[in-house]
């Protein structure tokens, strides 16, 4: 039920009352506003209402990264809301993260009249269904016709045609209603971005005390889980000796610690875990690049991989890092692939034979419901081509100089129990990859497209709904890109930022076909002699630095104690040799 307060101001115009109404039914609470005109009959009606939380971001990029961070902690939609025109735009980053990664964030947008669409009006672009290939539904509200008549009749008389205004505005209203609990629906089910555009004409700014509507607002269907029968996929479960569990992007403790054990020690089972999929456990393969690379690099390559090349993979969660683990499977693809759980399901090997929508929980209860064990050396052998690469590991760490590797090392040893870690992409997810990673953080990432280009935004907005403290981690480039997400009034003084400056898009330096050139160094490495003091000192950061491990080591010693500010750790390593130590590292492991 909504409540209505005398004190609370609504807009005049009946669609913005729709909006707001609807999401206050369906609980959706938090929203982050860009400034703007033409959204002015929302922004009044969002901000006047004692219900909603609502954030004042300026850009619009870091404002739906920002409202992404806080849907990926809160896993309930959060409203990203701007003006029209090109602010509609820089959304479209976030949109894309949100549906590959299965986030509910709510893009609303105003717009402008359809009959002042390309005649060139002021901050006028095409918005309807501008993120379609990337968004899981579009509504295209229609515009009210009781608001601003004479308007209407002057550019737009069809739609009325001689009837009742009242009439032509109830159907309007029941066609709005629909359009918003569908897109609503979709939104809280699907865990999944959608938009919804709204034209507004002028006058914008006028507001009444209690609303001049009442939208039907249906409520969400409960899901009911269907029976799906596994006595089928049971059979080959307990007859398969090479059973492999591939996690990715996962929530921690989703998972039942009994069925993480009955994993762990069943001979026949590897299970090969990424540092955003959350889940710990001795025998639980946590650096897969370490274990694939050798094999790439062996005198007998074929032979190891078919060794290793599991009858049955099961995958959950979301999208996988590892390259080299994608290039194994789909070049040595298992007789069975079942993906568990979840709205979707990603081809990502070429050999997906089912999406099983039972909880992972469920599908292993049922996969172990008889206790009968299998014997098998699968776990057995692998597990001791891990230990040795975990010694060698330790070895290699023990003689490389300062660099970006042995920067991680230090770094997340030192990062206290319960933090959230939020690590940008590119080479900070993969370097993180390598170790193992305190199994109280909580760590996430932006795989849904991998990009490096709110990062930060997404950090700082996830902290701020989480009660424990932020570490994010990120490369020089994604913390410059990026930078305009510490313009916000929200930064927690708990919030703490590591930048690894490697003067450059270092990761490229690894890929294949790198060459030493002005083209690479400029076009691809982009080398630049940027530091971030000078952002710290604007927003209010305290600022350390390191230039070597002795310096690093005791910057981290304090570096997380309350300071009453945010804190910003610039590790400085060296450009040309990172790329030698890590290429190195898979050799000396080999």
């Amino acid at each position: 039920m909504v409540v209505f307060l005398n004190y609370m101001k609504y807009s005049a115009i009946p669609t913005a009352q729709s909006i707001v109404l609807h999401c206050q039914a369906k609980n959706i609470s938090n929203i982050v506003i860009s400034p703007g005109s033409r959204n002015a009959p929302l922004t009044i009606a969002f901000a006047e209402n004692p219900f909603f939380t609502c954030y004042s971001i300026v850009d619009e990029r870091c404002a739906a990264f920002f409202a992404l961070g806080m849907a990926q902690q809160l896993k309930e939609p959060v409203v990203v809301l701007c003006t029209s025109g090109s602010a509609l735009l820089n959304y479209y980053p976030a949109v894309a993260e949100a549906y590959f990664s299965n986030i509910p964030l709510l893009v609303i947008s105003a717009d402008r009249p359809v009959y002042k669409l390309g005649i060139g009006d002021g901050q006028t672009i095409n918005q309807r269904n501008v993120f379609e290939n990337h968004i899981r539904y579009s509504v295209n509200l229609k515009q009210d016709v009781s608001h601003a008549t004479p308007k209407v009749l002057r550019y737009r008389s069809e739609w009325l045609s001689d009837r009742d205004v009242n009439d032509v505005q109830q159907e309007v209203q029941n066609y709005n209603d629909g359009e918003l609990n569908l897109a609503l629906e979709i939104a809280l089910t699907t865990n999944s971005p959608v938009h919804i555009n709204a034209p507004f004409e002028e006058p914008l700014y006028e507001t009444l005390s209690k609303p001049s509507i009442s939208p039907q607002i249906s409520a969400i269907p409960t899901n009911i889980d269907s029976v799906i029968d596994l006595e089928q996929h049971r059979n080959i479960w307990k007859t398969s000796v090479r059973k492999m569990v591939l996690v990715g992007v996962n929530t921690s403790n989703a998972i039942k610690d009994v069925i993480l054990e009955k994993l762990a020690n069943d001979p026949s089972v590897m299970v090969l875990t990424e540092t955003t999929s959350n889940i710990h456990h001795p025998n639980f393969f946590n650096s897969i690049d370490s274990l694939v690379a050798p094999i790439e690099m062996h005198a007998d390559t074929e032979l190891e991989f078919k060794k290793l090349k599991p009858e049955v993979l099961i995958t959950f969660g979301g999208l996988i890092v590892s390259k080299k683990v994608k290039a194994f499977l789909r070049n040595h693809a298992p007789e069975h692939h079942w993906h568990i759980g979840g709205q979707f399901a990603n081809d990502t090997f070429f050999c997906l034979e089912e999406h099983i929508k039972v909880s992972v929980n469920d599908f292993f209860d049922e996969m172990y419901s008889d206790n009968m064990g299998l014997k098998s050396d699968y776990f057995s052998h692998w597990n001791l081509v891990k230990q040795n690469y975990e010694v060698k590991r330790e070895a290699y760490l023990r003689e490389i100089p300062f660099s970006d590797f042995l920067a991680f090392e230090h770094i997340l040893a030192s990062v206290p129990n319960d933090y959230m870690l939020q690590l940008a992409n590119s080479s900070t997810i993969r370097y993180t990859q390598l170790f193992n990673v305190n199994p109280t953080l909580k760590v996430f990432c932006n795989r849904g497209t991998s990009g490096i280009d709110g990062s930060t935004s997404t950090a700082i907005g996830a902290s701020i709904v989480n009660s424990t403290p932020t570490l994010f981690i990120t490369g020089d480039l994604s913390f410059f890109y990026d930078s305009n997400a510490l313009w916000n009034n929200f930064l927690k003084p708990d919030f703490r930022i590591i930048v690894i400056n490697n003067n450059g898009g270092g990761i490229f330096r690894i890929l294949p076909g790198k060459e030493n050139s002005v083209v690479f160094e400029t076009y691809f490495e982009t080398r630049h002699t940027l530091s971030a003091e000078h952002l710290c000192s604007m927003y209010g950061f305290n600022y350390l630095t390191a230039n070597s491990s002795e310096e690093l080591e005791e910057e981290l010693s304090t570096f997380f104690n309350e300071t009453g500010r945010p804190q910003l750790l610039e590790i400085t390593t060296p450009t040309l040799k990172n790329d030698k130590i890590l290429i190195d590292y898979f050799r000396f492991i080999s």
